[in-house]
């Protein structure tokens, strides 16, 4: 943290504080109020950050005798930031580290809600262990005449909505591109979300048409690309972060997972750095995740003392300060629902 003058007022003072997480001041990123020397309004950066605690106790350090108060982030309007979770293939566990996202975002403070893009192959209610089909509510439009809207089932404290709740758990979706689209648009657009922090996009794996969707029904912070450290798999990936480019979707780095003695590790940090997208982190091959997934309480992966908590946890923060910097570098107002 960079020192202050005790000449200085305690707004400069406050505003030359560094956040290590982004690197900036919390002068440069608009996060200090202060009318006089007496109180000063410290607004977290953005939600889901990793240091909250270690930087408000800064900030009050600094202050001193003054009072501070302080505010949660600022929302984005609409459903808040989405990210997208995405693989070049699929197999390497994709669904678990997008519902693992979630969940550590929400365990950094955050409101999250979760949307299971992957129409042929839903899994995010089998892992949270939900049932039931959404209900359907009203909402006045922008017009004053009602909207019907689904209403997500919650898990865990994280907003769901899937097509799984729609269809009997072994029936198949045979649909063309067109119908995808309207589905998937439907599924962001006329979703009672409520005020959300972030909304994790669970993709499909490979390239196409809901990658498509996405860029062109929202404003995207970014995508994260989960890959295993094989090098088939990771052949995949790059066509996958080509793909999010391709789109001009803002790739936010790369997770590694299942990393260990079967199948390696090491290789999608490689990556990352030969197609210059940060290193999210890496998951170990842990039976504990998949077996927590099988049986409906992927939550569990998250709680204290589980055996990759503190992993899934540095990865979410990760996520959310490079949402936050690519939101910074090309601002983009969301859809209001």
């Amino acid at each position: 943290m960079t020192e202050g003058s005790s000449n200085t007022s305690l707004a400069d003072r406050l505003g030359q504080l560094v956040d290590e997480a982004t690197g900036q001041t919390l002068g440069q990123l608009g996060a200090i109020t202060a009318d006089s020397d007496e109180a000063a309004v410290f607004t977290l950066p953005f939600a889901a950050h990793p240091q909250r605690e270690q930087l408000e106790a800064a900030v009050r350090e600094r202050a001193g005798d003054a009072t501070v108060v302080v505010r949660p982030a600022r929302r984005m309007p609409g459903y808040g930031s989405v990210i997208a979770v995405g693989s070049g293939k699929g197999g390497v566990g994709k669904s678990t580290v997008a519902a693992t996202v979630a969940l550590g975002l929400q365990e950094l403070g955050a409101s999250v809600g979760l949307l299971d893009a992957d129409v042929y192959g839903p899994s995010i209610p089998h892992m949270f262990g939900s049932t039931g089909k959404p209900a359907v509510m009203q909402q006045p439009g922008p017009d004053g005449q009602p909207l019907e809207k689904l209403v997500p089932i919650e898990a865990s404290g994280i907003k769901l909505m899937s097509m799984g709740f729609m269809v009997e758990p072994d029936k198949a979706v045979v649909w063309r591109g067109p119908m995808l689209h309207r589905a998937l648009t439907q599924f962001l657009t006329q979703t009672a979300w409520g005020e959300l922090d972030y909304l994790v996009v669970d993709m499909p794996p490979g390239t196409g048409d809901v990658a498509l969707t996405l860029a062109q029904s929202s404003s995207l912070a970014g995508a994260v690309v989960v890959c295993s450290p094989q090098q088939v798999a990771l052949l995949d990936a790059g066509k996958a972060i080509s793909m999010f480019r391709q789109v001009e979707i803002p790739v936010l780095g790369m997770v590694e997972n299942m990393a260990g003695e079967v199948f390696g590790r090491g290789g999608a940090r490689e990556k990352a750095t030969a197609m210059e997208v940060p290193f999210l982190g890496e998951l170990s091959l842990d039976p504990s995740v998949r077996v927590a997934g099988d049986e409906g309480r992927i939550a569990e992966a998250l709680a204290e003392g589980a055996p990759l908590r503190e992993e899934l946890l540095a990865i979410a923060g990760r996520i959310a300060v490079e949402a936050y910097k690519a939101q910074a570098a090309r601002p983009a107002e969301l859809p209001t629902l």
